[in-house]
């Protein structure tokens, strides 16, 4: 995007973790910090009388094999621990882990009864926990046979980086009371939509997800469907989708010789996802000549066509199958590709996805006004400093009606050219050689005028500029021709 080609976004997740104020999602009530008895409450509220295991989780995605870790832990006392979702123990031969991948590492601090009488001892483990892992304490539930209970939510330290199974995560440093929304100290990398700890779970971070399109699948609506009205699959009447189509069709009063328009629109939606509870019966000749009645519910124009794409055994046969796909919004994030909690930070009411929707112009005219106390001023004040003089570089070159969540793909060469430019003056280098191709090509004279005035502080900085161009302004403005 603009924001993370000019280094804006990474100066804007520094400065929402540092700042940031966290609401519950749900809410939307500022989080605050809780008590070791709050999270003794809650934990207790988890399944009352059922098994959990209280674990501090110390290591979440790092690499290394740990070695002093384990040897520490031992020598305090802990002879368990987690490992990438594996419980195992410290005794014994000494534990060595595979350094060039990331690991995930959970104390295991105590096993538990969730009942009132073990509240003090279930207070014990989280104070223990909490000390291990910078106030985070992570609980697993378990049935009566030892297995994981219910369903986990939320951030955790598991063997991918997201909750598993009957786990719940708890921190001393944020949560909603009424909800239980629970959050750990806010980290620059919670707001990257490229990292599993700030993207959309359900999206991965790209805030859409292709879809299949009927209106790509069924192009022609008055094509009747025997001369290949659904352009996803084959024409053939002896196919056996058409076989099939042609029973449904006929249960309903139509035939293969009818096209989509003819049909109500209940019944074009259940040609679409598919009528499990019906049976259809009909036959079809395979390819060794046998013919064999098949009595099968209709799985669905769009089922057919998920499974066969998942099932495609060739690129060829993936690209065939996505281009009757489109891009759809993601239904969580609405195309903010980033965590609901995350979305809830703001700073001077504004979240990162809106600071990055406004246009250039606006998002400066935010920050010159930004609202702050005096302490989170004093922690932003440089970060302010460096977020600003970008935003004005970018509104020196003319690209003030750009916003920072632009993908970088759908600028055009000039403003990609000019966009690098801005990038360039803010990393402030000296001694460098630039050449430029035509750079005031499609410019308006006011934003040409900015341009110059660009490129003439690169050159005071201490850089030389070889512009080719065919401009009266430019001309003039240089110190050799």
């Amino acid at each position: 995007t603009v924001g993370t080609t000019t280094e804006i976004y990474d100066y804007l997740r520094l400065l929402f973790a540092r700042v940031g104020v966290p609401h519950c999602p749900e809410c939307g009530r500022v989080i605050r910090k809780q008590t070791t008895d709050q999270v003794t409450d809650d934990i207790l509220a988890l399944a009352p009388d059922a098994k959990a295991i209280i674990m501090a989780p110390v290591v979440a995605g790092r690499k290394g094999e740990f070695t002093k870790l384990f040897a520490d832990l031992q020598k305090e006392g802990f002879s368990r621990v987690r490992i990438d979702g594996e419980i195992v123990k410290l005794e014994g031969e000494p534990l060595t882990l595979n350094k060039k991948i990331k690991h995930f590492i959970d104390v295991v601090v105590d096993r538990v009864q969730l009942k009132e009488s073990a509240t003090s001892r279930i207070a014990e483990g989280v104070e223990l926990a909490t000390k291990l892992a910078e106030g985070r304490v992570l609980v697993q539930v378990l049935d009566a046979d030892g297995n994981p209970l219910g369903e986990g939510g939320g951030k955790s330290s598991g063997a991918t980086g997201g909750l598993g199974v009957g786990e719940h995560i708890f921190s001393l440093a944020l949560a909603c009371p009424e909800h239980g929304h629970s959050m750990d100290e806010l980290q620059p990398r919670d707001f990257s939509f490229n990292a599993p700890y700030g993207a959309c779970p359900d999206c991965m971070g790209l805030g859409q997800h292709m879809e299949f399109d009927p209106d790509l699948i069924i192009p022609d609506k008055m094509k009747p469907f025997d001369q290949g009205a659904i352009a996803a699959v084959s024409s053939n009447v002896k196919s056996y989708f058409l076989c099939q189509l042609a029973a449904v069709l006929k249960s309903r009063g139509f035939s293969l010789q009818n096209c989509w328009k003819d049909l109500p629109k209940k019944f074009q939606q259940e040609l679409l996802e598919g009528i499990p509870d019906e049976i259809f019966t009909f036959s079809y000749q395979n390819l060794m000549g046998e013919i064999n009645d098949h009595n099968t519910p209709f799985e669905g124009i769009i089922p057919v066509l998920k499974r066969r794409l998942k099932e495609a055994m060739s690129e060829s046969q993936r690209l065939d199958y996505e281009s009757f796909m489109t891009a759809i919004e993601c239904s969580t994030c609405h195309g903010a590709r980033l965590r609901p909690e995350v979305l809830g930070i703001t700073v001077d009411g504004k979240n990162i996805q809106q600071v990055c929707q406004l246009p250039v112009r606006e998002c400066l005219a935010f920050f010159n006004d930004l609202r702050l106390s005096d302490r989170d001023a004093f922690i932003a004040k440089q970060i302010l400093k460096e977020i600003r003089a970008r935003l004005s570089f970018l509104n020196n070159v003319g690209l003030d009606y750009l916003t920072l969540d632009r993908a970088a793909a759908t600028l055009s060469g000039g403003e990609a050219q000019r966009i690098r430019l801005a990038t360039q003056i803010g990393s402030g280098l000296v001694g460098v050689l630039y050449i430029l191709d035509e750079p005031s090509i499609g410019l308006h004279q006011r934003d040409n005028d900015k341009l110059l005035e660009t490129l003439k502080n690169l050159r005071d900085m201490g850089n030389t500029l070889i512009v080719v161009e065919h401009d009266e302004d430019t001309m003039r403005a240089a110190d050799q021709i």
